[in-house]
């Protein structure tokens, strides 16, 4: 493949023409991941080798801590270029990024008409809708026809992020319907746009979460969302390749916070110290807690000694449990995070759960009962069966956790994901040996049982 050719390519001077020409008739997708995989000395001289209107394209390609690199390392005719031609969202992501005196600096250099645009986005909090939409769409009053329209798109509107749909507003800019391209290119330029405009128009509020913006959108199937504010007003839209970013970002922090990554954004390929600084407050946290759940097991010392048992069955039971309630957590807050259920459904839910889990409790209680008796000598099969009761009662416990764990932080309007597996395992792995030592315990001390 010819991306993996450029890669392959040195950055010397005797490759520089062949990499300049290689680089120009690359996907500007493909160019900013072969920049940003380069040594930070090489990254400025390879996009310097780019063509003025690749570079351009390039630039909204590449990571934040790039595009910030290379500002500092460019010339500032070139850097306001750059960012004069970033589409309004892309340029208020990376100010987001920059320090205050840099966006300050930049935002004085910019036209009038990108420096009120950029403004408008980051006047909105982070998170929402208003953040995350463009201002370049395509509207249309609604008093034009046809002919006019497609007047207007040609003259004004060649620059706009998209031109699928055209926006319809009143004179006071209150959006009032929307019509497709295919419908104004297949309409007599005489007709007006009221006769075949739709004001079934669905829409999303400024404030609205962006979690909720990509729920929209992918359940009407939308490739933009226009975006109003408290007056109705259209203000901007957003398009689905700003949706499925968000989608990946919210997927990929749910998995990692699920694996005890604090912060969720640790990528595979960060720096030793980030990774470190991400995932050591989740594992001593875990530590701590698992004191906790030490100290309740200390009291049972002599009981594990006296049956040595003990020592074979516990590991194996404290590794399903956890693994139960790590897999009716995910299930859960999947279902959350996509919008397939809501904290209403959380009796329903528990429901289901609990009649999977009885399954479940007696397939594996039944295993751990078999397990025990290959591992124990006659006189200790009982313990066997003691581990198989508690492991089901464990199972049941695990899938309630599970469960009513993310519903709960869901209706205080915290995120579920905050539930991590490795804190699951951890409570399931001190209730578990709790009752099961206090079982093997009574059975001892009270029963007499043989060991």
């Amino acid at each position: 493949m010819l991306i993996q050719d450029v890669r392959n390519s040195a950055i010397d001077v005797a490759d520089l023409n062949q990499l300049k020409f290689d680089l120009n008739r690359l996907q500007p997708v493909d160019v900013g991941e072969y920049i940003t995989q380069l040594p930070k000395k090489q990254r400025a001289i390879a996009f310097r080798l780019l063509n003025k209107g690749q570079a351009i394209d390039v630039f909204e390609y590449l990571p934040p801590e790039v595009q910030e690199q290379l500002i500092n390392s460019l010339h500032d005719v070139q850097v306001v270029q750059l960012v004069e031609a970033m589409s309004p969202d892309e340029r208020a992501e990376l100010f987001d990024e920059l320090p205050a005196g840099v966006v300050k600096r930049l935002l004085q250099e910019l036209s009038h008409e990108q420096r009120q645009a950029t403004a408008t986005i980051l006047g909105y909090p982070e998170g929402t809708a208003g953040r995350l939409m463009t201002t370049e769409y395509v509207w249309l009053r609604e008093g034009l026809t046809v002919g006019e329209a497609l007047c207007k798109i040609r003259r004004q509107d060649e620059d706009k992020e998209t031109i699928y749909y055209a926006y319809v507003t009143d004179d006071n800019r209150k959006l009032v319907s929307v019509v497709s391209l295919r419908q104004l290119l297949f309409t007599f330029p005489d007709v007006s746009i009221k006769n075949i405009a739709s004001d079934r128009v669905i829409k999303t509020r400024t404030e609205t979460s962006q979690e909720e913006v990509a729920q929209i959108m992918k359940r009407y199937d939308l490739i933009a969302l226009p975006v109003v504010d408290r007056e109705e007003r259209l203000v901007g839209i957003i398009t689905i390749d700003d949706v499925v970013d968000i989608m990946e970002e919210e997927a990929t922090a749910e998995i990692q916070k699920l694996a005890g990554v604090s912060g969720g954004d640790d990528g595979a390929l960060s720096a030793p110290l980030v990774t470190i600084r991400k995932r050591l407050p989740w594992l001593l946290a875990i530590m701590a807690l698992y004191i906790g759940a030490s100290s309740a097991i200390a009291p049972f010392q002599s009981v594990i000694s006296s049956v040595p048992l003990l020592a074979v069955i516990m590991p194996l039971f404290s590794n399903t449990g956890g693994t139960v309630g790590v897999q009716a957590l995910t299930v859960t807050i999947r279902g959350l995070g996509v919008g397939e259920v809501t904290p209403k459904d959380t009796l329903k839910i528990l429901r289901k759960e609990l009649t999977a889990g009885l399954g479940t409790a007696l397939a594996l209680g039944t295993t751990m009962i078999l397990l025990s008796r290959i591992w124990a000598t006659p006189q200790e099969r009982w313990v066997g069966v003691v581990a198989g009761a508690v492991m089901a009662l464990n199972t049941l416990v695990a899938v309630t956790l599970g469960t009513f764990l993310p519903m709960g932080l869901k209706r205080l309007k915290l995120d579920p994901a905050l539930i991590s597996g490795p804190l699951v395992t951890t409570l399931l792995d001190a209730i578990g040996f709790m009752i099961f030592l206090s079982l093997i315990s009574f059975a001892l001390n009270v029963l007499h049982l043989p060991h």
